[in-house]
This record gives C-alpha cells, sequence and structure tokens, in this order.
C-alpha cells in the first residue's frame, strides 16, 4: 500500500517524518532581468509607481494676506489660507474674504477642475505597474512557453505599443493641467478675485505660493515612462514572429547574393 514516502524521508534515528522543501524561486529564470526585454520591464514598474506616488501623494497651499485699515491707529491683518492637493477639483476649495469697511465677509472658492488630466495620469499608472508585474512573472516562470507560443509575443507587443501611447497621452496632457492648476492657485489670481482688495482703505499681497516640486517631477517621470515604454516596443518586437520572418528572409536574400556571386 503506497503511504505517500515518495514527498518524505524518513529520519532512522528519531523516527520523524522530514518533508523535503523545494525553493520556488529556483525555476525561476533571473538571467531574464539582464536582458533588455526584462531589465526595461523592471524599470516601467519602477517608474510606474514613481509617476503614481509623485502625483497622488500632492499636497500644497496658498495664502493671501489682506490689510484692512480700519481707522488712522488700526489695522486689522487677515492671512487667508487655501489647501490644495490630488484631485485638483479646486472649485471644491473654499476660502473667507474678511470684512472691510462696508464689505462683508464672504465665502469664496477656487476657480477650475483639473481632475481629469490627473486622475487620467494616477490610473494609467497603475495598470501599467500591474501590467509590468504581471509581464515579469511570465518573462521569470513561463519564459519557455512565451518564447514557444507564437501570439504571446505579438499580445506583448500590442499591450506595449498602447501603454507607450497613453504615456504620451497622459504625460502631455497632466502636463498642460499642472500649468493651469498653477495660474488657478497663485495667489495673484485669488487677490483678483477678491472684491475687497478693490477698497481704497485694504492693501493685499501675495503670502505663500505653492510648491510644485513633486507634481513637476510626476510629469518628468510620465514622458520618462514614454520613452521607457517606447524603448521596451523595439525589444518586444524582436520576439514576435514577424521579427523572425523579417530576419529569415534577410538571410536567405544574402545567402542567393552569396550563391549568384559564385
Amino acid at each position: 500500500m503506497s503511504t505517500g514516502m515518495s514527498s518524505s524521508t524518513m529520519d532512522r534515528e528519531g523516527g520523524r517524518t522530514v518533508f523535503a522543501f523545494k525553493n520556488p524561486l529556483t525555476g525561476l529564470r533571473w538571467k531574464r532581468l539582464e536582458e533588455p526585454l526584462g531589465f526595461i520591464k523592471l524599470l516601467e514598474w519602477l517608474f510606474a509607481i514613481l509617476a503614481f506616488g509623485t502625483c497622488g501623494s500632492f499636497i500644497g497651499e496658498t495664502a493671501v494676506v489682506v490689510m484692512c485699515k480700519v481707522s488712522d491707529t488700526q489695522t486689522d491683518t487677515d492671512l487667508i489660507s487655501v489647501p490644495l492637493s490630488y484631485p485638483f477639483r479646486l472649485y471644491r476649495q473654499r476660502y473667507e474674504m474678511p470684512p472691510c469697511g462696508e464689505t462683508e465677509r464672504r465665502i469664496l472658492h477656487l476657480s477650475g477642475d483639473f481632475s481629469a488630466p490627473a486622475e487620467f495620469f494616477v490610473t494609467l499608472s497603475v495598470f501599467a505597474f500591474l501590467y509590468s508585474m504581471f509581464a515579469l512573472v511570465i518573462y521569470l516562470v513561463f519564459h519557455e512557453r512565451y518564447t514557444q507560443i507564437r501570439r504571446v509575443p505579438i499580445v506583448d507587443f500590442c499591450v506595449t505599443g498602447v501603454f507607450t501611447f497613453l504615456w504620451l497621452v497622459a504625460a502631455s496632457a497632466w502636463g498642460k493641467g499642472l500649468t493651469d492648476v498653477k495660474l488657478a492657485t497663485h495667489p495673484s489670481s485669488i487677490l483678483s478675485s477678491m472684491p475687497v482688495c478693490q477698497l481704497e482703505n485694504a492693501s493685499c499681497s501675495a503670502g505663500v505660493t505653492p510648491f510644485y516640486g513633486l507634481a513637476n517631477i510626476s510629469v518628468l517621470f510620465g514622458f520618462l515612462n514614454f520613452f521607457t515604454w517606447a524603448a521596451n516596443a523595439w525589444f518586444v518586437f524582436k520576439e514576435t514572429a514577424w521579427s523572425k520572418q523579417v530576419a529569415s528572409k534577410e538571410e536567405s536574400a544574402e545567402r542567393g547574393e552569396a550563391e549568384d556571386l559564385q
């Protein structure tokens, strides 16, 4: 009767059953990461994380200072601070205009909605991250099937081409959207929208200008992702049957020329 001893061994001294453990990482083809196909895919996975993190985690603040002259000896000073963050629906950001003279206290809002390019950029980053991770698993675990099944490299090439185009669109749209965000949140834009700043007994000035260093980096990572995916498309194409057919035709043509010369 079979007792399943093929998956375990007996310790003769103690009589204990010791199960043989097989490391699942030993069957992976780690050399794929040294090749351009796997190495660039690893960069795509990393750059997608950085693009998502730099855009999605942005938090900033813009502020103005309003000074109202109540009398010859008294001046009221108010600091108006407006926070802003991803996804940049600025019309939801409210701030309070202080009263001055005949002007009453009012609740105002920033202008503009730039959530569409920002959310598209972040969504694309998430999908690029997931696909890069999925492709790396295929390269490392199922590397033999990837080379044997003709459709798999072709599908990989088509998906890579689509991501290349989408990264160009997303980076360009988010770059334009970020420029519009900077204009809408500049202290001068807030000052021009407050009636109190038009009074003779009031003085308005810029307080804090938002720092967009992290958002600028996200745009750079967007274009970096575009160039990385474009470069990877070439190496994925070399794995397809289309490239092999072109190479075989070139070899046959060279052989024909060599035979004619002989």
